[in-house]
């Protein structure tokens, strides 16, 4: 048997995040993953998907501006974008490994399963631990209804050497209207089949509205209300059967894609075994990130059943709270600060503090400012379809409550609203700044 001070499951940006700083303080780490080292967001979503995007907004600005200065608009190479995006994600395990080593922290590459309390299964190995940290990210959700496993995943997205001539989302959220919008603006045929009256429910659906509308305007179906019930491959082809409250449909793709959701990935650890308590969101947490039913475990991450998004500097917050908390003793609690999340499409939507809706349930007097851009310079400069915002503030305090956008370099906009927001900036100190000009963010005054 193996013995540490910290064991950690799963090797993500909170898992990297405890093991560097328990190991750093003398303490005897160990570490497993499954899949390479560096977790889904270096290696399978927000960081590959951010180098492929690249190309399909050179295009997309391309042709916003033909007949005003641009007179060809470029084709995108698909193997040339792949080749572009691997250069990044083959580098990222050897280095993670390497620095491991120079630290002194031991590394496996298997499955972890719950032995007792304070014991694990990891691949042949019996390791104990004083400590255990679940950091095991997220997984795609399980298609339970028949042909589901001829879905593929967003990591097979990400993968793929060529471009289908048609795909098919099944799901409405960020993975699927990101990914739908890159295949289309790649030449492809795309449908988008989601079961609830409305995609992307987390942000504010006036907001998504402007988002639908471009989507539909990329020539990308979008059925909505409908329950995927069957997937049957037919020669080259899948056929997708839905159901919605007037009828059933069904749809051809060469490819079916998973978008689904993506549940914490931690029901296979045999929780019950050492008493850790959970639910569908993820392990059962207190203010430390502690296990609510076992002391010796914590969870950080998509893994924890906690207040945080699930964000990578969220999961990095979260690791920098249990590591301390196992140096330390219990003694910080975690608090999180606005966390502004974004959709990477083309127009970006992006949102941080409360919406309209959250915002009514707080029973403030609050003052709600929505209203399309499209007259405003930085709009018809970049010849943009799509360009709005809404803001919600504290009339009382006179402070941001919460901020929803959607429109060019709206990712970047986000932060001085999360910033904003943070500090408890009163909104005529924010009118008065001095902001450069013209710049996406000389706009937010106009949106107080």
């Amino acid at each position: 048997m193996k013995e540490y001070d910290v064991f950690i499951i799963g090797s993500g940006m909170s898992g990297m995040t405890i093991a560097n700083k328990c190991a750093s303080k003398g303490l005897t780490v160990g570490i497993t993953d499954e899949l390479p080292y560096g977790g889904t967001c270096a290696l399978r979503g927000c960081d590959p998907k951010k180098v492929i995007l690249g190309a399909t907004e050179v295009r997309e600005f391309a042709k916003r501006l033909k007949s005003s200065g641009i007179d060809t608009i470029p084709k995108v190479n698909w193997k040339d974008i792949m080749s572009f995006k691997q250069s990044f994600v083959k580098a990222m395990p050897p280095k993670i490994e390497k620095g491991y080593e120079k630290k002194g922290i031991d590394t496996f590459h298997h499955t972890a399963k719950f032995l007792t309390e304070n014991t694990l299964r990891v691949g042949n190995d019996e390791i104990k631990a004083n400590k255990i940290v679940i950091a095991a990210g997220a997984k795609p959700r399980v298609l339970e209804f028949e042909g589901g496993h001829f879905a593929k995943s967003s990591t097979d997205f990400l993968n793929l050497e060529e471009l289908p001539k048609s795909l098919l989302f099944i799901g409405g959220g960020y993975i699927a209207f990101e990914f739908a919008q890159i295949a289309a603006r790649c030449g492809a045929e795309v449908t988008i089949v989601h079961r609830r009256r409305n995609p992307l429910k987390n942000f504010d659906q006036d907001i998504v509205t402007h988002l639908v509308s471009a989507t539909k305007k990329l020539g990308i179906k979008i059925s909505l209300k409908t329950e995927v019930e069957a997937i049957e491959k037919i020669g080259n082809k899948y056929r997708v059967k839905g159901k919605s409250e007037e009828k059933t449909e069904y749809f051809e793709a060469e490819t079916v894609f998973n978008s689904a959701g993506r549940p914490p990935a931690i029901f296979d650890l045999d929780l019950e075994k050492a008493n850790i308590a959970y639910s569908k969101n993820g392990v059962s947490v207190n203010e430390y990130l502690q296990s609510t039913s076992n002391q010796n475990i914590y969870a950080a991450g998509d893994a924890a059943d906690s207040e945080g998004l699930p964000l990578t500097p969220v999961a990095v917050l979260e690791g920098h709270t249990v590591a301390s908390n196992i140096i330390k003793g219990n003694s910080k609690e975690i608090s999180y600060p606005p966390m502004p999340t974004v959709v990477f499409t083309l127009p970006t939507m992006a949102s941080v503090g409360y919406n309209e809706s959250k915002a009514k349930e707080l029973n403030r007097n609050i003052q709600v400012n929505y209203k399309e851009a499209l007259d405003w310079f930085n709009a018809k400069r970049l010849k943009v379809e799509e360009y709005a915002f809404k803001t919600v503030i504290d009339e009382d305090t006179q402070t941001i409550l919460g901020a929803q956008l959607i429109g060019p370099h709206t990712e970047e906009t986000i932060n001085l609203f999360a910033m904003a927001i943070h500090t408890k900036m009163k909104v005529n100190d924010l009118k008065k700044m001095i902001f450069s000009y013209p710049t996406m963010a000389s706009d937010i005054p106009h949106m107080l």
